[in-house]
């Protein structure tokens, strides 16, 4: 039933924004009985599995739950392909939905969405061969419009020639982007009212979700001092240990243990992404750190839990710098998964550092630098040829390309030495 104040499954259609994993979507129901889309809450999981089904059951409903429950048979019956959105809050439709795609000579049977990993026991099949999962991120700036797109990181990989293409970003502007975040529902707020929506997603979190992700009651101060430790130590490899010595420093003491649960429960709310260091698989003569980089699932999180709000974040540089870099990831993730591609981050023993590796499926790579300041673009510049240099003796390929995103404006440019300049609002995918 849809109540007065609601749209329907038809006005949202009329009304969605594209977003860049939809050709995921379409070319995966193409090959499989089912998609599944992950991701946080509030990232529109939703609103995407509506646009590219023809029928649907909401299980965030209490009613539709307890019908799901009582008849899994008839939670799955509908025109195809047919939305199962909150598919963990009734476990057992992953099965039934697994044995009617067995039975089956058509692809493109559900999709199926979540905003939290179900227990391990919740389901006997992991669907491999059945179903494929995409993860959906908050708006990358592209997708909500505040990035022209006009350099394309599949160009770029593809070796085509980069145009003049000017930048309207500025560092004020660049706080504000990071303060007000890629949530769906913040576009066209009023800033100081999209501030709150990071702020009701913290205390979601900590009160509620954070306990019923898998049942066990865990501790609200806790878990916010906890999310405070890792906005911290955004994108940076902090041990468990460093996060419990963090906390502790300010009144709580955990134990390791404890952190590695309630960590292991944020990642399984999506609350929490890992960007692992990058292992090229070849002879190395240095030893490359494995360990991830955390970021929280979007960089406005992680200024909530940190200041008041873009005032006082533009006058704290250094932090502002790291939430930059969570931006900068959160983007090229969106970026190159459409085109089948992962991001890293490259370390060795010695210090030598990359902020990002782009990986794609196809064995090309590139590097990327998230910089704020057009003081740090040489340093920048010279740690990639480094490891530009140092993989070509190891045996790689070459990288298809070297860039260095930035806030300073002005115009995109190729640098003498091959590497772009990109001012983070003019990439897209």
């Amino acid at each position: 039933m849809i109540e007065d104040d609601e749209l329907t499954p038809e006005e949202i259609r009329k009304l969605y924004r594209p977003r860049i994993v939809d050709s995921t979507v379409e070319r995966y129901l193409s090959i499989f009985g089912g998609v599944l889309i992950e991701g946080p809450k509030w990232s529109g999981k939703t609103w995407t599995g509506i646009r590219h089904s023809k029928s649907e059951i909401f299980l965030s409903k209490e009613a539709n739950r307890r019908y799901a429950t009582l008849d899994p048979e008839g939670a799955l019956s509908g025109e195809r392909p047919r939305l199962i959105d909150e598919w963990q809050t009734v476990s057992k439709l992953w099965d039934a939905a697994r044995l009617k795609i067995d039975f089956s000579v058509n692809n493109g049977l559900y999709i199926f969405t979540g905003s939290t990993v179900p227990p391990e026991e919740a389901v006997t099949h992991s669907g491999t061969g059945r179903f494929d999962s995409l993860r959906m991120r908050t708006l990358s700036l592209y997708e909500s419009g505040d990035s022209n797109g006009k350099i394309s990181l599949s160009e770029l990989f593809n070796g085509n020639p980069m145009g003049t293409v000017r930048s309207s970003l500025d560092y004020p502007k660049i706080i504000n982007l990071i303060c007000r975040g890629g949530w769906p529902k913040a576009k066209g707020m009023k800033e100081n009212d999209a501030l709150e929506i990071p702020r009701a997603y913290i205390n979601m979190v900590s009160t509620s979700d954070i306990s019923k992700v898998d049942g066990r009651k865990r501790d609200e101060v806790l878990t916010k001092k906890l999310l405070r430790s890792l906005a911290r130590n955004t994108a940076t490899p902090a041990s468990i240990n460093t996060l419990a010595k963090d906390i502790s420093e300010r009144g709580v003491q955990p134990s390791g243990p404890t952190v590695v649960d309630y960590l292991g429960a944020l990642k399984k709310l999506f609350m929490v992404e890992e960007q692992w260091g990058w292992d090229p698989n070849l002879r190395s003569v240095t030893r490359i750190q494995s360990s991830p980089r955390r970021h929280l699932t979007d960089p406005s999180i992680a200024a909530a839990l940190l200041c008041g709000g873009p005032g006082e974040l533009k006058h704290d540089p250094n932090t502002a710098g790291f939430l930059f870099e969570s931006l900068c990831y959160r983007d090229l993730c969106v970026y190159a998964a459409s085109l089948g591609g992962e991001v890293y981050y490259y370390r060795e023993e010695g210090g030598l550092e990359v902020d990002f590796i782009i990986q794609l499926s196809d064995g090309r790579w590139g590097m990327a630098e998230a910089k704020m300041g057009y003081d740090e673009f040489d340093k920048a510049a010279r740690n990639m040829i480094k490891v530009k240099n140092k993989m070509i003796s190891a045996g790689a390929r070459e990288p298809s390309v070297m860039m260095i995103l930035n806030v300073t404006g002005g115009v995109a440019v190729k640098r003498e030495d091959g590497i772009v300049e990109v001012p983070i609002d003019c990439l897209g995918p």
